[in-house]
């Protein structure tokens, strides 16, 4: 299965990598050569496809717990201060996504939307200190009566251009469940309240609708 989000970009480079071949076909007589980059086209499409894929998670819901929104390693555990809407001290939890992780956003609790926002911003790369204020990104609050209230911030960078985000204010949503998309590598940090249980380290891999981050 494939992201609603990559459709367009999937059927651009089917058309480009199937045009290629007729044209390099007719054009092309040094047969290593032809061999060559038709396997080239052919890595490139293998790779976007890769990138746009949406495996199905299976979320096991609980008010009490946050789970992973991606795919990727945990770079950051650390107790900072959220300037945009906390504006306090909260406990921040960074996943680094790599491009050959999946790239959709899940939503990490259920509750109610409270706070989304876009930022325009720069591109760094993802694991600069700077990405989570200076970056293109966006932020999002989803509170539940359990556990609280949980930021996300997806993070654009050096190779994401565009960060997709469903979540409206006053929206209801569901934990697990569709919550955007990073095209092309990034990561996401969450900020937590200070008294939660921790329950991921730092390398490690996780997976997102699945893996548990924190508990009330």
């Amino acid at each position: 299965m494939f992201h609603k989000e990559g459709q367009k970009i999937i059927l651009g480079t089917l058309f480009f990598v199937g045009g290629s071949f007729l044209v390099l076909d007719n054009t092309i007589e040094l047969q290593w050569l032809l061999k060559l980059i038709q396997l080239s086209l052919l890595a490139v499409l293998v790779l976007i496809l890769q990138f746009f894929r949406n495996p199905k998670r299976h979320t096991q819901k609980n008010d009490a717990q946050v789970i992973s929104p991606v795919d990727g390693k945990v770079v950051v555990i650390e107790e900072v201060e959220e300037t945009e809407y906390f504006k306090e001290k909260r406990l921040q939890v960074s996943i680094f996504m790599s491009p050959l992780n999946v790239h959709v956003t899940r939503y990490p609790i259920g509750g109610s939307v409270l706070f989304s926002k876009y930022h325009p911003g720069k591109y760094l790369v993802a694991w600069h200190p700077k990405a989570s204020t200076e970056n293109e990104r966006t932020t999002i609050v989803v509170e539940n009566k359990i556990y609280g209230k949980v930021l996300y911030r997806q993070i654009a960078g050096a190779l994401a251009r565009r960060i997709v985000n469903y979540a409206n204010e006053g929206q209801k949503v569901v934990q697990g469940t569709d919550a955007g998309f990073i095209k092309f590598g990034s990561r996401v940090d969450l900020f937590l309240p200070l008294d939660t249980k921790i329950k991921v380290k730092l390398n490690q891999k996780v997976k997102g609708g699945e893996c548990i981050i924190a508990e009330a």
